[in-house]
This record gives C-alpha cells, sequence and structure tokens, in this order.
C-alpha cells in the first residue's frame, strides 16, 4: 500500500510542474517563432484575426509535442530537486526504498508522455500542418485551392546506373496535367538525349507529352535538334496522386505516409537511406521523454540541487535539452551519409542519454 501511495505522492508532484513546463516551453518557442509572423501578417498583409487565431491553433500541436520531452526533464529536475532539498529522498532511502523504485513512477508516467507524442505525431500534427499549410496558400497568400505542386525531380535508376531523370514544373494532379516537363536520358552513365514539352497530360491511365521537341547529346557534350512532335507517350508509371506525393516532406508524414512513400521512391530507384533515418527518427524522438526525465530524476537529487531553484532546473533543462539535438543532428547527418546505419543514426542521442542517465541513476542509490 505504501508503494502505491508513494507513487501516486510523486506523479502529483510530478504533474504540476510537468505542465508548468509545457506552457513555459510552448511560449517561449511560439513567442520566438509564430508571434513574430503573425504580427507580420496583421500589419503588413492586413490578415484577419480570425485567420491568424486558425493559423495559431494548427501551429500549436507540432509545437507541443517538441515542448513534451522538455518538459518531462523539467518536471523531473524541479520536483525531485524539492523532495531532495526537503530531505523526502533520504527518509525514503532510509526506509529501504531504492532510488531505482522511487524513480518508478517517473518510467511510468513519461512512458505514457512518449506514447502521446507518438500517436499526436502519427495523427493530429500531420492534419494541423496540413490545414496550416492551407491557410497560408488560400487565406494569406489567395492561391485557388488545388493540388499544385513546383519544381518536382524524379529519378529512374536499375542496378545503380542512372537512366533517367525528370523534371516537372508545375504538377495539377487534381486534373492530371503537368507543364515545363524536361526529361533527361542517360546511356552508360552520360547524358545521351533530351526531351522538352510545354505540357504532359494523364489519360486513360497514361502520361503523354504534347509540343515538344527532341535533342541528342553527343560524347562531347554538343547538343543538337532531333524532331519536334505534337503528341508522345511518357514512360512514367506512376499517377498524378503519386507523383504530388514524391514531393511531400519526410519529415512531416505519419510513418503510414512514409511507408508508402518509400515504396515509391524505390520503384523510382531513389536512394532510401535519408527516407530510413527519417522512419526511426519517428520512432525514436518521442521516446527522448523517457531518457531525458530519468536523467532529470538522477540530477535532481544531487547536494548542489538544494540551493539551485527553479531558475538553475530550467537552464540545466534548456542545456541538456540543447545537448541531445545536437547528438541527433550529428546522427541524422552521419546516417544519411551513409557512415552509420539508419537506425543506429535515429537512436544514437537516445542510446548516449540513457547511457548517462543510468550511471547518475546508480550514483544517485548511494
Amino acid at each position: 500500500m505504501r508503494f502505491r501511495i508513494l507513487d501516486r505522492y510523486i506523479l502529483k508532484e510530478l504533474g504540476s510542474s510537468f505542465m508548468f513546463g509545457v506552457l513555459t516551453f510552448t511560449t517561449i518557442l511560439v513567442a520566438g517563432d509564430l508571434l513574430f509572423k503573425v504580427a507580420e501578417l496583421l500589419i503588413e498583409k492586413g490578415i484577419s484575426m480570425v485567420t491568424v487565431l486558425k493559423l495559431f491553433v494548427y501551429k500549436l500541436p507540432s509545437v507541443v509535442v517538441i515542448t513534451l520531452p522538455m518538459s518531462c526533464l523539467l518536471s523531473t529536475l524541479l520536483s525531485f530537486g524539492r523532495l531532495s532539498s526537503d530531505s523526502e529522498i533520504v527518509a525514503l532511502k532510509a526506509s529501504g526504498i531504492s532510488f531505482q523504485r522511487i524513480a518508478l513512477p517517473v518510467l511510468l508516467g513519461s512512458s505514457l508522455i512518449a506514447l502521446t507524442a507518438l500517436f499526436m505525431n502519427e495523427t493530429v500534427v500531420p492534419l494541423a500542418n496540413k490545414a496550416a499549410d492551407n491557410v497560408l496558400r488560400y487565406d494569406v497568400v489567395k492561391q485557388k485551392p488545388s493540388l499544385l505542386k513546383e519544381r518536382i525531380f524524379l529519378k529512374d535508376e536499375s542496378g545503380g546506373t542512372l537512366n533517367r531523370v525528370m523534371y516537372i514544373g508545375i504538377l495539377r494532379a487534381r486534373i492530371g496535367v503537368m507543364e515545363n516537363v524536361v526529361v533527361q536520358e542517360f546511356a552508360e552513365g552520360r547524358l545521351s538525349r533530351i526531351t522538352t514539352a510545354d505540357r504532359g497530360n494523364w489519360e486513360e491511365g497514361v502520361w503523354s507529352l504534347s509540343d515538344g521537341k527532341v535533342f541528342g547529346v553527343d560524347g562531347e557534350g554538343r547538343v543538337s535538334f532531333l524532331f519536334g512532335f505534337k503528341n508522345q507517350r511518357l514512360p512514367l508509371s506512376l499517377t498524378p496522386t503519386q507523383v504530388a506525393s514524391s514531393s511531400q516532406d519526410p519529415d512531416s508524414m505519419s510513418i503510414k505516409q512514409l511507408m508508402a512513400h518509400m515504396d515509391l521512391m524505390k520503384a523510382q530507384g531513389a536512394n532510401l537511406v535519408p527516407l530510413w533515418v527519417s522512419f526511426h527518427l519517428h520512432l525514436a524522438v518521442p521516446w527522448a521523454s523517457v531518457v531525458l526525465a530519468l536523467i532529470g530524476a538522477a540530477l535532481g537529487v544531487r547536494p548542489q540541487r538544494k540551493s539551485g531553484g527553479m531558475g538553475m532546473g530550467f537552464g540545466l533543462s534548456v542545456l541538456i535539452v540543447f545537448a541531445y539535438y545536437v547528438v541527433m543532428s550529428m546522427g541524422r547527418a552521419l546516417g544519411e551519409s551513409g557512415h552509420i546505419p539508419p537506425f543506429f543514426a535515429a537512436w544514437l542521442p537516445n542510446i548516449i542519454f540513457l547511457s548517462c542517465g543510468g550511471l547518475l541513476t546508480a550514483r544517485a542509490n548511494r
């Protein structure tokens, strides 16, 4: 029974400081980014307050998800710092309760936060970001609603050999039309032919180019006109929707969307390593809440925290979070360049900081 009471007591302590952390970090991030955009929209572009509020609400979920690991770290630092300064940790240890057992509610609570962040990244955040993009595009820039994509590059490779590169200036996926199309064909590793067309159409499951020209490229790089055409079939097996999805940012997709995108890129022969890194980051980053919470609990009971107060806890949280994201950026760069496996690149910061948290926890139990 006393363990159940202890768990509820620690979770109650963590809850209030966690909500304080979410509100504080969200306010800081919003003030540093969204408020400047809001002021510009209101003053320079004359956008209505209703539109600004919609943009603010749609951007909020992605900001909150970022603040969850920071808030877990801050809450454990502040809560365990208070328990330590009031000698409650000493009393619990004196009664035979280990620090690992005291920190059990931290692991349970932070795991719940990690699952919440993962759920939000897969459901709420992609929809909210898309809604925010629509507000910027249609209410602010006044574009007409359409599945319009610009500057799309597609590669066709087989066996590590580049066969074709396609550039699409404008894609209107809803009506199956592409404009300003350039197709570069390669033979034995060199550019051999260039096809340009003003327009491409999706009809009866086939892409066709119209009003185009074909140029030949010799071994010395000289370009010569071969012939023009009114209509010619385009060797592209992707539907308009699939072509449009090729230009999406993988970091803004859900895991399900990313897997479908990877299948699409695999069919084109594209390099999938950066996409695999992004896939594993989708899974690894939410669990930073658990890793940072463990570090915060272990640091919170150290003797120097007695006179630290909220200011030191907040500053230490910022430094640790900054270090975490620096390691994450380095791991991502190494993974995308192929120096380390994508799985290890994504989970590297969690592995390093979890090891540090384990050492600090072992010391805190002394």
